[in-house]
């Protein structure tokens, strides 16, 4: 009989009450350290206090419009979101599926707009990840997500990852866009290069066409900067953020230039819930915090710290640990294990993970981790490692 629930996730065994700034707590008191968040959603941990009191106060006020109104809370988080990025504006959303949709329409609708219809194809990178609508299973192209679900919408031309020669001769009189992730994260935790992500900016400036970013969990602050681009001294035209912009609370947005978004009109896009009060009072109060002054500072020293840890893991247990990937606070285990084995040592350690593609076991601490806790999550990881090896037979 089918679980009242749709069983579409291979959920761990065990369910929580309460959270504490890096902590999850069963009902019987188990702690639990939190090296998840959520899969980068709670970027500053669970109940952080400004949050909490965000959400409650507005919670008193007012819940939900629809955007047949004005919104007052979504101006202001678009005027700060443009303000500290690239962007000229904004389309709020609930999630990063929807972020990303909204993007590729705009690419599509930038051309048509400018009397090319016919330029609607985007180049995307093979092991990508774009979320699970019809459209961005499509975009992301892992056979995986697309089984059973034919026919894949059309639109999307993938090359490998990281070839410049690739993506230049994938361009065509057809190509709208150049869809990319500066870090895999569903597939990998694999870096784009500066000089790769540099070099997409010039062809996208040579033909006339647009770069697309994929920023819903590389963004907001997660590698040390507000956008993981950033570091690569290049501007996307079109990006999609959301995870750890409302540190919880379901909100997507897409980010784009005045030129971008040109194309968009009253009408072609919508969102019943998007850029509803609740998730733009929390949404604000995310970027209260992320950006005080010396906050993604301290991000920066907390990721070279957990890198140099990390170096040291896979040193100690070779056997285990093929290689760390990712930047800041965005890491990942490649395993010589199947890395569901080193998830589940983990768990049996109180230390949660996640499963990413390509064998690894991704670390994604909220951003407010202590140098105290990533101690503790390395001695857990070194624990579980050390027990895998045992069970396989090897010296730690």
């Amino acid at each position: 009989m089918v679980s009242a629930v749709l069983p579409t996730y291979a959920r761990m065994p065990v369910a929580f009450e309460r959270g504490e700034g890096a902590y999850l707590y069963t009902a019987e008191g188990e702690p639990y350290l939190d090296f998840g968040a959520g899969i980068a959603v709670n970027a500053l941990g669970h109940r952080h206090p400004h949050l909490v009191e965000a959400l409650k106060r507005q919670a008193d006020k007012i819940w939900h419009t629809s955007n047949l109104y004005q919104v007052p809370g979504q101006e202001r988080l678009a005027e700060r979101l443009v303000a500290a990025s690239f962007a000229d504006t904004v389309f709020f959303c609930n999630s990063g599926a929807e972020a990303l949709e909204c993007a590729i329409k705009m690419a599509r609708r930038y051309h048509w707009a400018k009397g090319a219809p016919g330029r609607y194809r985007i180049i995307t990178l093979e092991g990508a990840f774009h979320g699970r609508t019809l459209a961005t299973i499509a975009a992301g192209g892992q056979k995986k997500h697309l089984e059973g679900f034919d026919p894949v919408v059309d639109g999307f031309d993938q090359v490998p990852f990281g070839q410049l020669d690739a993506v230049k001769n994938a361009i065509g009189p057809e190509t709208a866009g150049i869809l990319v992730e500066p870090i895999q994260g569903e597939g990998g935790l694999r870096t784009c290069s500066p000089a790769f992500l540099r070099g997409l900016r010039a062809l996208c400036d040579e033909h006339g066409i647009l770069l697309l970013m994929d920023e819903v969990q590389c963004g907001m602050g997660r590698t040390g900067k507000l956008f993981a681009h950033e570091w690569a001294g290049v501007t996307p035209d079109i990006l999609g953020v959301a995870k750890g912009l409302g540190g919880g609370f379901p909100i997507g947005a897409c980010l784009a230039t005045e030129q971008a978004a040109s194309g968009m009109s009253v009408g072609s896009h919508g969102s019943t819930f998007g850029g509803n009060p609740l998730a733009m009072a929390v949404a604000n109060a995310v970027l209260d915090v992320v950006l005080e002054e010396g906050f993604l500072e301290q991000v920066q020293d907390k990721s070279r710290k957990l890198a140099q840890k990390l170096a040291q893991l896979q040193d100690e247990h070779a056997t285990v640990i093929e290689a760390v990937r990712g930047d800041g606070l965005m890491r990942a285990l490649k395993c010589k294990v199947p890395n569901q084995d080193l998830i589940s040592a983990c768990f049996e350690e109180q230390l949660l993970t996640v499963a990413g593609g390509d064998n690894v076991v991704r670390l994604l601490p909220p951003l407010i981790i202590s140098d105290e806790q990533i101690d503790d999550a390395v001695g857990r990881l070194s624990r579980a490692c050390k027990t895998l090896a045992q069970v396989n037979g090897h010296q730690a």
